[in-house]
This record gives structure tokens, C-alpha cells and sequence, in this order.
């Protein structure tokens, strides 16, 4: 597994002729989850769309697996990053199955194959039981289940494309606590078989509970970066937020957790 799956130096971007990302710079090697922490307009949706070649850099440089992300073909860019954005839009009653399924687009796998990854992901996203239904019929909660399920699906097997990156742009906001916990332990999963991961997260003690390493911004430029125990402390949240907080240690995680002051 390579070691420098995601290199990002230098980054800079912009929007609406300003800039809202500068300087950001990290490493993430294959297996390794980063959470992007930070205020509402700190620039983390543009980072994540960024890392998936939606928004070019206006200065400074992404690579993937050693190569420049825009010098990778679509299809084959395809097969190894997936996102879970904010919003997902879809006003066709297709399936819960035939959405996961959609996931699968970019390979060719074959029916058997792509059948028992929608199979695997509709389980691990705790929606089997809806695979059948349509998904506008959906709850919120639901959808944002099956979006993920669509995304895992894109990047399940290391056969299919190697190295892979999964971008997560708030994946748990529509869920309750029951969900939000196993999304992440499947996410958790799924780096401990060799994805890399970023997500964008507003829990502060579930991103330290899940990732490794931890990106905070403010404004677009880096607060802190390191592991959580170095990123979530009392300073560093007033720092980033401008609120008094208490940072204690789960008892059994031995993670930082953010209590309001």
C-alpha cells in the first residue's frame, strides 16, 4: 500500500474571484483517515471537492498515487476516488439497489461481482432491509444511507483499481447516534482494508474518535494539523471556533472529546 497515496502541497483555491483555501499542505498514506474540522465557510467542501478534481488549484499541487489528479484519465480516476457529498440530488424512482449499483459504473466487473458488492455495502450501511424500495420514498437519514452505500461500492475492492480514496463531505449529518456510530466503524472498516480517507466532519469528538490525523481550518488556512490529541484541545477550539470548550479523554477510546465550557 503506498505510503503517499494523497500528497497535497501548497494548495490554494478559489471561488467567486476570492480565495478560500491557502497553503494547505498534508500527506495521507493509504489506510490513514484525516478528518477536516473547522467553522462554516473555513473552505473544508471546497477542499473535499478539489481532492476529486471538481475545483482546479489556483496554486500549489494534488497527486494521487505519485501522479498529478488532473492528469488522470476520468474513468480511471473513477475507479480509485469516490465522494459523498454534502447533498445528493436524485428525483427518479430507482431502487435502493439500483442506486448502490450505481457505484459500480466506472469498472467492469461484471453482474455476479458488482450484484455481491451491492449486496455487501446495502448490509454494511444497515439498509438490506430497503433494497427493494424506491428511493424517494425515502427518509433523509435512509437516503444518506444509500448515497454511502453508492460510494463504497465505488471503491470496495482493491482488485478493481489498487490504492483507493473515499471523501466523505458531512456523512453523517442527516443520522442519528445509533448510525452515525456504525457509518463510522464501517468507514473505519474500510481503511483497515487500505482506503484512505477525508472527511469533513462538525462532530469534533467523533473525527477524533475515527481519524488518525486530524486538518483543522479557519478562513482557509491551517489552524492545527496532527493527531487528534494534538489538534483537539481547549486552546486549539477556541482558536478555531472563538468559544470556551473542555477537552477530556473518553475513558474507553482514550480520544479527546470536546465538552462546552
Amino acid at each position: 500500500m503506498s505510503e503517499r497515496l494523497l500528497e497535497v502541497e501548497g494548495l490554494a483555491l478559489t471561488a467567486g474571484g476570492r480565495t478560500v483555501v491557502e497553503a494547505v499542505e498534508f500527506v495521507l498514506a493509504a489506510g490513514q483517515h484525516l478528518a477536516v474540522i473547522g467553522p462554516n465557510g473555513a473552505g473544508k467542501s471546497t477542499l473535499i471537492h478539489a481532492l476529486i478534481g471538481d475545483v482546479a488549484p489556483a496554486a500549489g499541487s494534488i497527486r494521487l498515487a505519485g501522479r498529478a489528479l488532473a492528469d488522470w484519465p476520468a474513468r480511471e480516476r473513477a475507479c480509485r476516488v469516490a465522494l459523498l457529498p454534502q447533498a445528493s440530488a436524485l428525483g427518479f424512482p430507482f431502487t435502493v439497489a439500483e442506486v448502490v449499483r450505481l457505484g459500480r459504473g466506472p469498472h467492469a466487473s461484471g453482474s455476479v461481482a458488482d450484484r455481491d458488492i451491492v449486496a455487501q455495502t446495502l448490509a454494511a450501511c444497515d439498509i438490506a432491509h430497503l433494497r427493494e424500495r424506491a428511493y424517494t420514498q425515502l427518509s433523509g437519514g435512509e437516503k444518506q444511507r444509500v448515497q454511502l452505500a453508492r460510494v463504497m461500492s465505488q471503491i470496495w475492492r482493491a482488485e478493481d483499481a489498487g490504492d483507493r480514496l473515499l471523501l466523505l463531505d458531512e456523512p453523517v449529518a442527516a443520522l442519528d447516534l445509533g448510525h452515525q456510530r456504525l457509518v463510522m466503524r464501517e468507514v473505519a472498516a474500510l481503511a483497515a482494508r487500505g482506503v484512505a480517507v477525508v472527511s469533513v466532519l462538525h462532530d469534533i469528538s467523533l473525527a477524533a474518535r475515527y481519524a488518525d490525523r486530524m486538518l483543522a481550518l479557519r478562513e482557509g488556512r491551517t489552524i492545527a494539523a496532527g493527531t487528534p490529541a494534538e489538534v483537539v484541545t481547549a486552546e486549539g477550539m477556541q482558536r478555531l471556533f472563538d468559544t470556551r470548550t473542555r477537552v477530556i479523554v473518553h475513558p474507553d477510546s482514550q480520544t479527546p472529546v470536546v465538552l462546552h465550557g
